[in-house]
């Protein structure tokens, strides 16, 4: 760090006190720039001093200039001492103290370290437009002899810096450098485009992403909500004809539905809800004894039509053994009656149609098939003498019958009457007209509308109806096959009455009946059901045993009007 000071080997004081290091001999062939010329000199002879050898600070000269030393000043001479003769310092003289040590940036550049490069910025050239490059430098030449300097005109123009790496010099005017230049504007330009357009093209593409994001849960919540966007509307049939085919079920239910009827029973602190229909137009509905049993001689029976209007009813007659009952309105016109069948045709597997009012749901319609012909059943009982039994050889249906259905027409695929819904198979084993309410089990049973038509006839014309009798008792605690005719009779009397049918057939005492026109009977109820589904006046073939004989025997009905 000392290299330059005074007294350092190699350095030599120059004529304005100034110390000058000896110029290094570089191979790399370094220039300095040249140091500015005195505008007030009138002759080139005031950069020469005494003696007539250049001044070793002018950097006119070549690199080989630097290594002649200087003439020594006299140490009593002041530094800044101009030199004789001359009337003007010959260099302008510096604004601040001189630097003994010649430090840069306001002395010379030292040895130790290069000057940084002179850059002076310029303007962009616009796109398009061909900048000029500077041309390289090459190696220094030889270095050439040492000659005197030129003199230098005071409006000469600058000689212009080629070297842009050449050692910093403060006192250089600044010379003109050529403009810098972008490396491969073309390319740079081209890539910068590109970049702003994957730039662009990535910000649509996340924009259509975020739209159609945001568009797709819109759209999603309006199907999940509402099934689709805008108003819900579903597909829906339009408006058809309202006839049916009348031998459909709905042709049969818009038929009957007028003719069937709804009563409410009421009296001696009972009531109850039945169904009835239609058997004229005087106003006469047939429906089951156990529905107006419940009023008694003074009770109350209201009828419910179809269309909603009510009238009050009256009992004609009633028969508890074949559990029918025919009841009268009064006042009521246009009344509808419904077709009566012939329950003799009916065959099993045949469609059949309900209604009634189970539970008092009155107009309720179901259909089924005819699961049974002649099933013997017996329903009542409640008194305990027998008196409100019912024997009744009757039609099965798997059709739904519930409590309330009682009395209600069994209609078949013509919307014609067949039956009277009476009973059910209950779910605890039991038959009772009333199911127990316990509801249907698919097993219904309907007196037979031939039967159904005599006793209403009968009830009609004198209020009672006359049972079919053969003149017997019977024995009901037989366990026997077939049904046994008692030893004693139930009042004391022969059991076989005097004068009866089955006395005037030859019927006897512990005789055992196995046969009803060559149909197997199995106890005596079963005989009963088979007797009371004739008329008094019918003839019937029984086949019987005793003492293990069979024999057959010919009979005619006999008639009974005691219920």
């Amino acid at each position: 760090m000392n290299e330059g000071k005074p007294g350092t080997p190699g350095a030599s004081e120059g004529p304005d006190g100034d110390f000058v290091l000896a110029r290094p001999e570089r191979p790399d062939g370094d220039y300095e720039l040249p140091r500015p010329h005195d505008a007030t000199a009138s002759t080139p002879a005031a950069d020469v001093p005494d003696g007539g050898a250049p001044d070793p600070r002018h950097r006119g000269g070549t690199s080989a200039d630097a290594s002649e030393p200087a003439p020594a000043q006299s140490a009593d001479t002041p530094a800044s001492t101009p030199a004789p003769g001359a009337d003007a310092p010959a260099h302008p003289q510096p604004l601040h103290d001189p630097d003994p040590y010649s430090t840069p940036p306001y002395g010379e550049p030292g040895p130790w370290a290069p000057a940084p490069p002179v850059q002076h910025p310029a303007a962009t050239p616009a796109h398009g437009v061909a900048v000029g490059v500077p041309p390289v430098p090459h190696e220094a030449a030889p270095a050439a002899p040492v000659t005197p300097a030129a003199p230098v005109a005071q409006d000469a123009p600058a000689t212009p810096v080629t070297d842009p790496w050449a050692r910093y010099d403060p006192w250089a005017a600044p010379a003109a450098v050529a403009p810098l230049q972008q490396a491969d504007p073309v390319e740079e330009d081209v890539r910068r485009r590109r970049g702003r357009r994957r730039r662009a093209l990535a910000g649509g593409a996340l924009v259509i992403a975020l739209v159609s994001g945001v568009a797709g849960g819109v759209v999603g919540v309006q199907l999940e909500r509402n099934g689709g966007i805008g108003a819900v509307e579903l597909p829906q049939a339009g408006v058809e004809a309202p006839d049916r085919d009348p031998d459909s079920v709905a042709g049969i239910a818009a038929q009957a539905l007028p003719s069937v009827v709804t009563l409410h029973v009421s009296g001696g602190g009972k009531a109850g809800t039945g169904t009835g229909f239609v058997l004229d137009d005087r106003g006469h509905i047939l429906t089951n004894d156990h529905v107006v049993e419940p009023a008694g001689e003074d009770g109350e029976i209201t009828v419910t039509f179809h269309s909603g209007d009510t009238a009050e009813a009256t009992v004609v007659g009633r028969d508890s053994g074949y559990d029918l009952a025919v009841v009268r309105v009064k006042g009521v016109r246009g009344l509808a009656p419904l077709p009566l069948g012939n329950s003799d045709n009916v065959r099993v597997g045949d469609p059949v149609v309900a209604i009634g009012a189970p539970f008092d749901l009155a107009g309720t319609v179901t259909s089924g098939i005819i699961s049974a012909r002649e099933r013997p059943i017996t329903a009542g009982g409640e008194k305990g003498d027998g008196s409100d039994v019912s024997y009744v050889d009757a039609l099965q249906t798997d059709a739904p019958i519930n409590p309330g259905n009682s009395g209600g027409p069994l209609l078949d695929g013509k919307g014609r009457v067949i039956g009277i819904n009476s009973a059910i198979r209950s779910a605890d084993g039991g038959l009772d007209p009333e199911g127990g309410q316990s509801g249907s089990i698919g097993l219904g049973f309907a007196i037979p509308i031939n039967q159904g038509k005599r006793v209403a006839e009968e009830l009609i014309e004198t209020g009672k109806a006359t049972h079919p009798v053969i003149g017997i008792t019977l024995d009901m605690e037989y366990s026997g096959d077939g049904a046994r005719v008692a030893a004693e009779g139930s009042d004391g009397g022969p059991p076989v009455s005097t004068g009866g049918p089955g006395a005037e057939a030859g019927i006897r005492p512990g005789d055992v009946i196995t046969k009803v026109d060559g149909r197997p009977v199995h106890s005596g109820e079963e005989l009963i059901v088979k007797t009371r589904a004739h008329r008094p006046g019918d003839r019937l073939e029984l086949t019987l045993e005793r003492r293990g004989e069979e024999r057959t025997v010919s009979l005619v009905l006999g008639s009974s009007d005691d219920g």
